[in-house]
């Protein structure tokens, strides 16, 4: 007989009626769950003459919409996106395994304090960071260059994220010193056991940060609105908001427009699906 098991007590649940209650749920809650994005899809999809009557039936099949949103700069969007994501991620893994290493394996003073700022940098809302950080990057400390209206004032800000490092670090710890020793024995310096030895045992949390942090760089609304000043330098989130806002584009090209925003975090996932489960699993069984 096959079992249920479930924090609603359904494993002792038997017989036609418990069945029947089980389905009713599941398919509830699918449609709660899947309900929103086949509207999403059926819509982008299809001519939706009137904004309040979306269906999840699929209808008038079209193209239109994508086309319309063709026209309206959104493949220049997605490009700007791309690059931000692209250049931002690569940043952001590069920055997060080399403050992760220092904090795993160094000990220099200061280094609780150092954790704990990095962690305190979690608990601030973006709205409260936004006036700051549009100072800083009108006029970079140092060097004294303003990165307003450039993508790279996209890019620079989302080098250092505290859950990378996180994430990281706490993998780092449980990867052996011994196989660090042996390694240094064999005559291989700092920078060969970083990335021979500790680096590679590292890919599960590598897939991990890289789904997080290609969804939270992608998904970034505030950092472009405070550094772009025309369009042409809009990602597509913050032009997602304008296509919103201009009467003259129906629901079905703004559906199609936010289609296009959600597939590549859905193809991101699928890539390194296998990497982001064997770092959810590690991270439980060492908890």
């Amino acid at each position: 007989m096959n079992r249920f098991d479930s924090a609603l007590g359904f494993t002792a649940m038997r017989g036609p009626v418990a069945r029947v209650v089980r389905v009713a749920l599941y398919t509830l809650l699918v449609f709660v769950f899947a309900g929103p994005l086949l509207a999403l899809l059926v819509g982008a999809f299809s001519r939706v003459p009137d904004p309040s009557r979306l269906s999840l039936v699929p209808s008038e099949f079209t193209l239109d919409n994508f086309r319309a949103a063709f026209e309206r700069d959104v493949l220049r969007y997605l490009l700007n996106s791309f690059i931000v994501v692209g250049g931002g991620l690569l940043l952001q893994i590069a920055v997060s395994v080399s403050a992760a290493y220092a904090l795993a394996r160094k000990k220099f003073p200061g280094m609780r304090l150092v954790f704990l700022l990095i962690l305190s940098t979690m608990m601030l809302p973006e709205e409260i960071l936004a006036i700051p950080l549009s100072l800083v990057l009108a006029d970079v400390p140092v060097i004294h260059v303003s990165l307003i209206g450039s993508l790279l004032g996209m890019i620079v800000p989302v080098a250092a994220w505290a859950f990378s490092i996180l994430v990281m670090t706490e993998f780092m710890k449980e990867v052996p010193v011994e196989l660090e020793e042996a390694a240094r024995m064999d005559g291989a310096g700092e920078l060969r056991v970083f990335w021979s030895v500790v680096l590679p045992l590292c890919r599960p949390a590598l897939g991990v940060i890289g789904i997080f942090g290609f969804t939270m760089i992608w998904d970034q609304y505030m950092l472009p609105l405070l550094v772009a000043q025309d369009a042409s330098q809009f990602t597509l989130p913050l032009a997602l908001r304008t296509l919103r806002s201009d009467d003259q584009v129906g629901v079905g090209v703004l559906l199609a427009a936010a289609l296009l925003a959600l597939l590549p975090s859905v193809i991101a996932f699928l890539a390194m699906q296998r990497q982001f489960m064997k770092g959810l699993t590690s991270g439980a069984v060492k908890g």
